[in-house]
């Protein structure tokens, strides 16, 4: 009997004469180049870090920059204090103009008051110095002399007075010649009649019958 000759075709296909295409099992897909390079840059920068705290703490350096921490906190604390210095004499200043503005306000309310009260003063001066020929006066003749209540009359009225009356003493008379007042607005009228009649006596009395009283004596 031959002997048949045994092929790749003589035995039945299993799932191995099938297998996935593309790489399997440990094979894996080629890697980036930065995922290839990162570790190379990571040591490289430790070990420069290693190299530089090795160098400063060797050569002293780490003290400097420890110094120059220092000296920034320092500055910025300071420059805080500073602020906060300047902000105080601000408030300050504003509390001064505050009180200034306070005391002129003052000073100005008691200027306005005196100024007034300067006026009222001045106003009752002048009112005080007006002579007023409209005003009522009597002459009371005390002297006996018949009709010499009315020539004095007569006089006052020739120098403007317009309500003059000529009397006879009612009641008690002084021991000489004088002018009688009520009000003080009338004292310059007063004073004004009395110069025009000659009589040097100007007294201020209450309860007249008449604002201005002329009472004559020899």
């Amino acid at each position: 009997m031959a002997r048949d000759k045994v092929t790749y075709e003589s035995y039945e296909q299993d799932v191995f004469d099938n297998p996935p295409k593309g790489p399997v099992g440990v094979h894996r897909g080629s890697r980036s180049v930065i995922s290839r390079i990162a570790p190379f840059v990571i040591v490289i920068l430790v070990a420069a870090l290693c190299g530089f705290g090795a160098w400063a703490w060797v050569t002293g350096e780490y003290k400097n920059i420890l110094n120059l921490n220092t000296s920034s906190q320092t500055a910025q604390t300071s420059g805080t204090e500073k602020k906060d210095s300047s902000d105080a004499k601000s408030n300050s200043t504003d509390s001064s103009d505050t009180k200034s503005e306070n005391t002129d306000s003052s000073n100005a309310q008691s200027d306005s008051a005196a100024t007034d009260n300067a006026d009222q003063s001045t106003q009752q001066d002048q009112a005080a110095a007006t002579v007023n020929k409209a005003t009522q006066v009597r002459v009371i003749n005390a002297t006996g002399i018949s009709g010499y209540a009315g020539q004095k009359a007569d006089v006052l009225q020739t120098a403007g007075y317009t309500s003059v009356e000529a009397a006879n003493p009612t009641g008690a008379v002084p021991t000489s010649t004088v002018v009688w007042y009520q009000n003080e607005a009338d004292k310059a009228t007063a004073e004004d009649v009395a110069s025009t009649l000659g009589i040097s006596a100007v007294e201020q009395v209450q309860g007249l019958a008449a604002p201005i009283t002329v009472v004559l004596l020899n």
